[in-house]
């Protein structure tokens, strides 16, 4: 079962095509990783599925992306519920100026939960979700800029669990952390993935052989290959896949 399927997708900045024809499918509660060099659509491709291009100026999107078969393009669709729907955690941590617990609040309380004892319930149960309570628990009411920058970016998977997403995008989550706080959030990342679709953009190949179940190679804003992850990294089918992932380039 499919709940992200992407068809004949293009995107341009202006007169440069990032994304080139691109075809997918993006399994629910499993986890997809996307590889490839610096600049090749990784990132874009990524920002598609929850319609954070829409930001930037001068970009032209066609084709269709589906969630649980809706076309979230369509004129129709609320961007604040898409966005709710499926949430976004970045490359480097950014908890907002606020408390720990006014960090995780700060969506339900924007989607009108007000009762302060389900707010507490949402935010405990949140920080729970992402490994995060234990530390935390006796400082919810401490600076978030206070915690270490594996718990900050923890933090931020907390405040994305918060509103209930079903998808989570991660833009390269452990690029700026250190081996041991990257190791706990992969280990997080294997637990999410029995309640959420998570797709997470990699420039570490021993990462995605880690963590996820599909992979897909991207090269020059197309995708060259995508398969089960043990097969791709032991048998890829095509010889650029291989050699990207040997190291010959990239």
């Amino acid at each position: 079962m499919s709940n992200i399927k992407v068809e004949d997708l293009n995107l341009y900045y202006g007169n440069f095509q990032a994304l080139k024809n691109v075809n997918l499918d993006i399994p629910e509660k499993q986890v997809t990783a996307l590889i490839g060099p610096s600049g090749c659509g990784k990132s874009t491709f990524l920002r598609t599925l929850n319609r954070m291009n829409d930001l930037v100026k001068g970009v032209v999107i066609n084709g269709k992306v589906e969630i649980d078969n809706q076309d979230i393009y369509d004129k129709a669709v609320d961007i604040v519920g898409l966005r709710k729907k499926v949430g976004m955690v970045f490359q480097k941590p950014n908890p907002f100026p606020l408390s720990v617990l006014e960090n995780v609040a700060y969506g339900p309380k924007a989607h009108g939960v007000k009762e302060k004892a389900r707010i507490s319930e949402i935010v405990e149960k949140s920080l729970v979700q992402a490994a995060l309570w234990d530390e935390v628990k006796d400082r919810l009411h401490s600076s978030a800029f206070g915690l270490s920058g594996g718990q900050q970016q923890r933090l931020c998977i907390a405040r994305v669990l918060a509103v209930e997403p079903e998808v989570i995008l991660m833009d390269e989550p452990t690029s700026a952390l250190d081996p041991l706080a990257t190791l706990k959030i992969e280990g997080l990342v294997n637990e999410l993935k029995e309640l959420f679709t998570i797709v997470i953009v990699t420039h570490n190949m021993q990462q995605a052989a880690r963590i996820s179940d599909i992979t897909s190679f991207f090269l020059n804003g197309e995708i060259i290959e995508t398969g089960v992850t043990r097969t791709m990294f032991t048998n890829p089918s095509n010889r650029k896949t291989e050699d990207y992932i040997t190291g010959k380039f990239g």
